[in-house]
């Protein structure tokens, strides 16, 4: 039986754009539930810093430099995860990159081939990636993808980025469907205004942050730490069985 307070006792967890907000706050959450990490992001000079904080908790971290919308890239990070813990048993996938913010005709090829690299090609293949590893080691598994609320509804000034995570939510959806049979549950997570450095020209505006409060029941944006909470909760037999779903941590953003 899991213990209560490391419910992922045993695992392996890979993250991708660990260095983030989101994806520290996420790395640091699953080894407080006794998971060991494999994490990555295409810069990862600052993921020394977090391997330390995860080894500080007894857990394996291990670190790597992975650019996710090259190929070439993820094949690594997948032979990795191989040569390093023989499988994954959580794949997180939490990188993504939004370059553009201003009005959709203003959007271009290279915009376009940017993030939907990044933030949909990159995390559909690793995902098949990392599947194949579980079910030739025939062990069941979680991929849990961090999508948007901005993938539910239309996204003023956002358009490409929006669109790649309206993407993640239904390869969440397809992945859910042909993997499930394998033990493996896909699932999403689609967060509204967090905390974090990729969200800060938008919340750290004061004109712009009164007016996204006022659309939020609880009346304050989220923290790091609420997201991570959820993905924990759907990487553990606690959610053992959701799947195919998309959980909105929003606040009450857009609530009715």
């Amino acid at each position: 039986m899991a213990d209560k307070h490391q419910p992922l006792s045993g695992k392996v967890a890979l993250v991708t754009g660990a260095g983030g907000g989101i994806g520290k706050a996420t790395v640091l959450k699953l080894a407080e539930a006794g998971a060991d990490i494999l994490m990555c992001q295409k810069k990862p000079e600052s993921l020394q810093g977090l391997a330390d904080e995860v080894k500080k908790k007894g857990r394996k971290a291990v670190w790597t430099g992975t650019d996710l919308g090259v190929m070439e890239d993820i094949n690594k990070l997948i032979e990795k995860a191989k040569v390093d813990f023989g499988v994954i048993d959580v794949l997180v996938n939490c990188a993504a990159v939004s370059p553009f913010f201003g009005p959709v005709l203003q959007a271009d090829e290279r915009l376009w081939d940017k993030i939907m690299s990044v933030n949909l090609k990159g995390p559909f293949f690793l995902s098949l990636g990392i599947a194949k590893l579980m079910i030739e080691n025939k062990k069941p598994g979680n991929i849990i993808n961090i999508a948007s609320v901005g993938g539910m509804r239309p996204d003023p000034m956002l358009a490409i980025y929006a669109i790649s995570k309206a993407g993640m939510i239904h390869m969440t959806r397809m992945l859910a469907t042909e993997l499930g049979s394998y033990g493996i549950r896909c699932n999403s997570i689609s967060p509204s205004f967090i905390r974090t450095r990729f969200s800060q020209p938008i919340w750290g505006i004061p004109e712009i942050l009164d007016m996204v409060l006022k659309q939020i029941p609880l009346g304050r944006i989220g923290e790091p730490d609420e997201v991570a909470k959820v993905v924990v909760f759907l990487a553990s037999d606690d959610s053992s069985y959701v799947n195919c779903e998309n959980i909105v941590v929003t606040g009450g953003m857009y609530a009715g």
